[in-house]
C-alpha cells in the first residue's frame, strides 16, 4: 500500500510544484534551474505522503498548499537563475509583490481542491472496484443453503447492498405517508 501512496504523492508533487512555477514566472519571478526544480519536488512529495495516509479534509489540504505554496515561493525567489535582461524580481515593486501573492494564493487554492477532489474520485473508484470484486466472487461461490434466521434488530446491512441502494437514484414526487 505504501508503493501506491508513493506513487499519488510522487505525481501530486510534481504537478503542484510544476504549477506553481508556472504561476510564479508568469507573476513575473524569474525562471529558475532543474536542481532547484528538483529539489521542491522532494519536501512538496515527503508532505503529500504524509497527508496520504488517510483522507483529508479541505480544510487540512489548503493549509498544506497554502504553507508549500509559500516555501515554493521562498525556494525559487532563492534559487532564480540571474536575469540577463536587468529585470529584478519584483520585490521594490508592490503590484508585482502583490500580484505574487495573489498567484500564489490561487495555485493553492487550485492545488488543495484538486487534491480533495482527486482524493474523493480514488476512495469512490476503490471502492466500487471493491464492492465488484466481491460480487464476483459471491456470485461464483457455490451456494450454501442456511437455515432462514429471522433478522436481529442490531443486524447490519451489507456493503454491497449499501453501494446499490446509494447507486439507485429515484426522482420524483416524496412517497405519501399517510392516504388519502
Amino acid at each position: 500500500m505504501h508503493a501506491f501512496r508513493f506513487v499519488r504523492a510522487a505525481v501530486f508533487a510534481v504537478v503542484c510544484v510544476t504549477a506553481s512555477l508556472a504561476m510564479h514566472v508568469l507573476a513575473g519571478g524569474s525562471p529558475v534551474g532543474p536542481g532547484v526544480l528538483a529539489w521542491a519536488i522532494l519536501p512538496t512529495a515527503a508532505g503529500a505522503f504524509a497527508l496520504a495516509r488517510r483522507q483529508r479534509g479541505f480544510g487540512m489540504l489548503l493549509g498544506a498548499s497554502f504553507a508549500a505554496q509559500y516555501g515554493m515561493h521562498l525556494w525559487f525567489t532563492s534559487g532564480a537563475v540571474p536575469p540577463s535582461t536587468g529585470h529584478e524580481h519584483g520585490a521594490g515593486d508592490l503590484s508585482t509583490g502583490l500580484f505574487m501573492v495573489l498567484v500564489h494564493v490561487v495555485t493553492a487554492l487550485l492545488s488543495a481542491h484538486w487534491l480533495e477532489r482527486g482524493e474523493c474520485g480514488l476512495a469512490a473508484l476503490l471502492f466500487l472496484l471493491f464492492a465488484s470484486v466481491l460480487t464476483l466472487l459471491r456470485w461464483r461461490a457455490p451456494v450454501v443453503q442456511r437455515a432462514a434466521l429471522p433478522a436481529a434488530p442490531g443486524d447490519r446491512v451489507p456493503p454491497v447492498v449499501r453501494l446499490l441502494a446509494a447507486a439507485v437514484s429515484r426522482r420524483g414526487p416524496p412517497a405519501p405517508s399517510y392516504a388519502v
